[in-house]
């Protein structure tokens, strides 16, 4: 399928200095951005795209997103959340090992691999489990894992709390060269914490999960990165402390790389009001301060990347009181216009805010993704930075309709997605 992108303009983040959003064509053959500009010899255009008055830039990368298969397909299905992620251009993203079973062995993740490329959409990413079932005690067969196509390991929401496994951990991931995703959280000082620790929690009666939660497991995770040189990508911040303790750990030159979810990007614990369960989110929302610490890490690079952390719930999940409530919110459709918005209200560059969903997190994984270029990969997303959509339940094809961005107004609509080439998504001018 060839296809002819005409009249958008294009934005590559990866590459700022070849003079961003230029309006240019895009041709695409064999999968690939065959050229840009102008038409390669003999081109002839199976279908044309109009994307005048639009941007086309590179399919968003997000590094994490569950897909809730196998074992919670009543959440939500690989079908329905690839369907998600098209629709809110993201080609490229990571999921989570903590499905039932466990990504803790190859063929599971052969078999997750197996039905998300017979889908042909977005391309999944695993994460094997660090440690087995998730539990904190044996570590994986992280060769097998990784030649099963895990491109890291991780403990999702589980910490470890022996200190032993996860120095184990980090000297096998470090012979071997592979990445270990870590979440910065004391297992014990974050037990049972409910809502960030503050005025906010103590006024509204529920139990907090202190600063200090992230701050000590960032100290011990820095100490046995010295120790063994393992190559360590932290995800989630949420404190201005936590970003403070990054920006030193990358000053000193430690191999390590880190994320927020594009819910930190906005909201704070006093959105929560009268403990509204869409709000229910882990790591939990923190004050102000953090917010603005977050941005501010954003701004200067000490964060490299914004992901969804996409988690579908039931509804039923969120109908239950704030403390009981099923933390997690859908996010692979709002990915975009949240980094926009952002980018609008920071006075940050277009250009810099997409880097931070496209070539740093591909740049995270070591994948190719996230660039315009004549030979690479053709995962495209275009879209309308002038339209604004609003946030409601059938807005979403995600089978999870809880968020807390319900009945926002939000700039940055997607009208097409191209993944491989192929267009896997497209939106008529007239619905939103």
């Amino acid at each position: 399928m060839k296809i002819h992108i005409q009249g958008g303009t294009l934005i590559d983040p990866a590459n700022v200095s070849a003079g961003t959003e230029t309006q240019q064509d895009v041709y695409i053959a064999d999968g690939k951005i065959a050229a840009l500009g102008a038409a390669p010899a003999g081109f002839h255009a199976d279908r044309t795209l109009d994307a005048k008055g639009l941007m086309v830039a590179p399919g968003l990368v997000d590094l994490s997103a569950r897909l809730r298969e196998p074992g919670y397909e009543h959440k939500a299905t690989l079908d329905s959340e690839m369907n998600a992620a098209l629709a809110g251009g993201v080609t490229s993203l990571v999921c989570p090992p903590d499905t039932d079973p466990v990504l803790d062995e190859a063929g599971l993740v052969e078999m997750l691999k197996y039905r998300a490329g017979k889908l042909e959409r977005a391309h999944v990413y695993p994460l094997g489990a660090l440690t087995v079932g998730l539990k904190g005690d044996v570590i994986t067969e992280m060769v097998s894992l990784t030649e099963a196509g895990c491109i890291g390991f991780t403990q999702a929401d589980k910490p470890i709390a022996d200190t032993q496994v996860l120095l184990r951990a980090l000297q096998y991931a470090s012979t071997y060269g592979y990445a270990v995703w870590l979440r910065p959280q004391d297992a014990y000082l974050a037990k049972g914490g409910v809502a960030a620790s503050g005025a906010l929690a103590s006024r509204l009666g529920l139990s907090g999960v202190p600063v200090s939660a992230e701050t000590i497991a960032l100290f011990t995770l820095f100490e046995l990165m010295r120790v063994t040189g393992a190559r360590v990508h932290v995800q989630h911040l949420s404190s201005a402390a936590g970003v403070e303790l990054m920006r030193a750990a990358k000053a000193e030159g430690l191999p390590v790389t880190c994320d927020v979810t594009a819910n930190h990007v906005h909201l704070i614990d006093m959105d929560i009001g009268y403990f509204d369960a869409q709000f229910r989110l882990d790591p939990p929302l923190r004050q102000q301060r953090d917010r603005e610490a977050i941005r501010a890490g954003l701004a200067d690079g000490t964060i490299d990347a914004i992901c969804s952390q996409h988690t579908p719930v039931d509804d039923d999940e969120k109908l239950l009181p704030f403390a009981e409530a099923t933390p997690g919110a859908s996010g692979l459709e709002l990915l975009l216009s949240l980094t926009v918005k952002w980018a609008q209200e920071a006075g940050v560059p277009l250009a810099k805010a997409l880097a931070r969903i496209t070539s740093a997190p591909a740049g995270v994984m070591r994948r190719e993704a996230g660039r315009l270029a004549v030979g690479a990969p053709a995962d495209l997303c275009v879209f309308d930075t002038n339209a604004h959509w609003r946030v409601e339940p059938r807005a979403l094809k995600s089978q999870g309709h809880n968020t807390p961005f319900l009945g926002y107004e939000l700039p940055a609509v997607v009208r097409a997605t191209l993944v491989a080439g192929r267009i896997g998504f497209e939106r008529d001018a007239g619905h939103h």
